[in-house]
């Protein structure tokens, strides 16, 4: 209680008792950590994306030229963070335009289709590409489109010796199973980097 035996309020006020415009900020956005999304063509990227921030999936392939970016609070183990997540257009290789996208990120989120086995290859090199561009960032693989699993060319023994190394997550854009554990594991990580 504050003084005068009214509860204080975790919120600024005016003399008169109402808030300040803005006043209330989000505690979450005291950390905010930038994370780009890569991976080759159609793979699933802008869709884990708009299942993760907005809980929607569209059938429609739309392909993304540049990078679309989007941010979404979520509480973590270590606490409130926000990511603001840069989808960058698909590629199997980074060049000039997608490493100046990737300046000042802290994570990475490497999407391969688990129906097209050559687009996990392209992953991982694109994460051993952007590793050497950046300090340290945390990782996670994401194996798409479980939904698909009975089509999948991507075997479990290849999932098997990658956790080895990195966080893989199996992940269905349309469903989405598995998509906001990788993205609070990324989230977690950044903290515990921090």
């Amino acid at each position: 209680m504050g003084g005068g035996g009214q509860p204080r309020s975790r919120y600024n006020t005016r003399k008169n008792g109402l808030r300040s415009p803005g006043a209330h900020r989000s505690v979450m956005t005291d950390f905010a950590r930038k994370i780009c999304l890569l991976g080759d063509f159609g793979v699933g990227k802008t869709s884990l994306v708009a299942r993760y921030v907005r809980n929607t999936f569209s059938e429609k392939y739309l392909t993304t030229v540049g990078v679309k970016v989007d941010s979404k609070e979520v509480q973590t183990a270590a606490g409130p963070s926000k990511l603001v997540i840069w989808d960058i257009a698909g590629k199997s290789a980074l060049d000039h335009l997608n490493q100046t996208y990737l300046r000042g990120a802290s994570g990475l989120m490497l999407v391969a289709d688990g129906t097209r086995e050559p687009t996990l290859r392209a992953a991982l090199y694109l994460m051993m590409q952007a590793k050497s561009l950046l300090q340290d960032p945390a990782c996670v693989v994401l194996i798409n489109k479980l939904d698909l699993i009975d089509r999948w060319e991507i075997l479990p023994g290849t999932l098997t010796e990658l956790r080895k190394t990195v966080p893989v997550f199996e992940t269905s854009a349309r469903t989405g199973d598995g998509v906001e554990a990788a993205f609070t594991r990324l989230a977690e990580d950044l903290r515990q980097g921090a």
